[in-house]
C-alpha cells in the first residue's frame, strides 16, 4: 500500500481537519454574503437620489449661514462680546453648491477592479490560517497519540515518512486552495456584475490577480509547513499553536509596543504582517514621521522605507529551511518513543 495515498486518507478522515476547513470556508461565504449585501449597483435611480441629497445639505448649509449671521449682525448690535464670530458678520456665508460633491451621497458599491486586489488578502490569510493548524494537527496528534511509533514499525525510514506526511499535507492544502480561491474570483465577480460593476478589466489587471491569488496560496503552503515543522519539533500540537499564539501575541504585539515606546524608525519593518501583506501586494511603503526631507517646495516629507515581496520571500524562505530543516534533524536525531 502507498504510504502517500494512506496519508493522504489518513488528513481526509481527521473530523479536526474537515471542521476547521468548513470553519474557514464558512468564513469566507460569509465574507462574499456581506460584500454583496454591503453594496447596491449604481443607476440613474441611484444617481438622482444623490444630486438631491447634496441639493438638501447644500440647503441647510445656507440656512445655517443665514442664522448665524443674524445672530452675529444680533450680537454686535447689542455690544455683546463674541470672539467666535468675525468682524466683519457678512464673512458668514454658505459653502457654493459645487464644494458639495454628488458623489459623497452615492451608495457603496464594489468596483471589481478597484477592490478585487485587496480582498485577496483576507482570502490568503484564511487559507494561511487552516493550512498551520491542519498542519500543525495532523502530525501532533500522530505524536501524541503513539501513531508515529506504530507507523515507523511500518516503515522505519525516518525522513521518508515525515516527508511523506508532509507532502501529503500540502497535497491536501492544494485541492482546498485552489479551488477555493477560483470560488472566490467567481463569487466576487458576480457581485460586481450584480452589486456593483466590473468596467476597466484589462489582461493585465487579470493577470495580476491571477498572480496575487497565487500569491496567496504559497503564502498558505508556507503556514502549513511551519504549523507542521513546529510540531513535528514539539510532537505535540500544543507546541505549534503556542509556538503561533507567543509569536503573534507576545513577540508581533509586544514588540510594536516596544518598538513604539523606544521610538524605533520603521518599528513596522519588524513585524511579520507587514512582510505577509509586502508578499500579497508586492510592496509595503513604511513612513516616519519623525524625520522631515525637504522638498525644492520647502514642503516636508517623511522619510520613507519600501518592503518588497523580495523581502518576504526571503524571509519565508529562511524560516521554512530553519523550521523544517530543524524538524528533520531532531527526527533523525531522537529516540522515538
Amino acid at each position: 500500500m502507498s504510504l502517500f495515498r494512506t496519508e493522504l486518507r489518513r488528513l481526509a478522515k481527521r473530523r479536526f481537519a474537515r471542521w476547521m476547513t468548513a470553519g474557514g470556508l464558512l468564513v469566507l461565504v460569509l465574507v462574499v454574503a456581506g460584500m454583496f449585501f454591503s453594496n447596491q449597483k449604481i443607476g440613474p435611480d441611484q444617481f438622482a437620489e444623490a444630486r438631491r441629497a447634496a441639493d438638501q445639505q447644500h440647503q441647510e448649509q445656507v440656512r445655517w449661514a443665514e442664522q448665524e449671521r443674524a445672530n452675529c449682525e444680533r450680537a454686535k448690535a447689542a455690544g455683546e462680546s463674541v470672539d467666535y464670530y468675525p468682524a466683519d458678520c457678512a464673512e458668514i456665508t454658505p459653502p457654493p453648491r459645487e464644494s458639495i460633491e454628488e458623489q459623497w451621497f452615492l451608495p457603496s458599491t464594489f468596483d471589481f477592479r478597484k477592490s478585487f486586489g485587496e480582498l485577496l488578502i483576507p482570502l490568503a490569510g484564511i487559507l494561511a490560517m487552516v493550512g498551520f493548524v491542519v498542519g500543525a494537527s495532523f502530525v501532533g496528534a500522530e505524536w501524541n497519540t503513539g501513531g508515529m511509533m506504530n507507523l515507523l514499525l511500518w516503515r522505519p525510514k525516518r525522513l521518508t515518512v515525515l516527508l511523506t506526511k508532509l507532502g501529503a499535507l500540502l497535497t491536501g492544502l492544494l485541492a482546498l486552495a485552489l479551488p477555493a480561491t477560483a470560488a472566490w474570483f467567481g463569487s466576487m465577480w458576480l457581485v460586481a456584475n450584480l452589486r456593483g460593476t466590473t468596467e476597466g478589466m484589462t489582461s493585465g489587471t487579470w493577470q495580476s490577480f491571477l498572480i496575487g491569488g497565487l500569491r496567496g496560496i504559497v503564502l498558505a503552503l508556507v503556514a502549513a509547513t511551519v504549523g507542521f515543522a513546529l510540531a513535528s519539533l514539539g510532537r505535540h500540537t500544543a507546541m505549534a499553536l503556542g509556538g503561533a499564539i507567543a509569536v503573534m501575541v507576545v513577540g508581533q504585539v509586544g514588540l510594536g509596543i516596544l518598538l513604539s515606546m523606544a521610538q524605533v524608525r520603521f518599528a513596522e519593518a519588524w513585524l511579520l504582517p507587514t512582510y505577509a501583506i509586502a508578499w500579497m501586494t508586492k510592496k509595503v511603503t513604511l513612513q516616519d514621521w519623525q524625520a522631515c526631507n525637504a522638498t525644492y517646495t520647502g514642503e516636508c516629507q517623511p522619510a520613507t522605507l519600501d518592503i518588497t515581496w523580495q523581502h518576504s520571500s526571503v524571509l519565508f524562505t529562511v524560516g521554512v529551511v530553519l523550521f523544517l530543516g530543524a524538524a528533520l534533524w531532531t527526527m533523525r536525531r531522537r529516540d522515538i518513543t
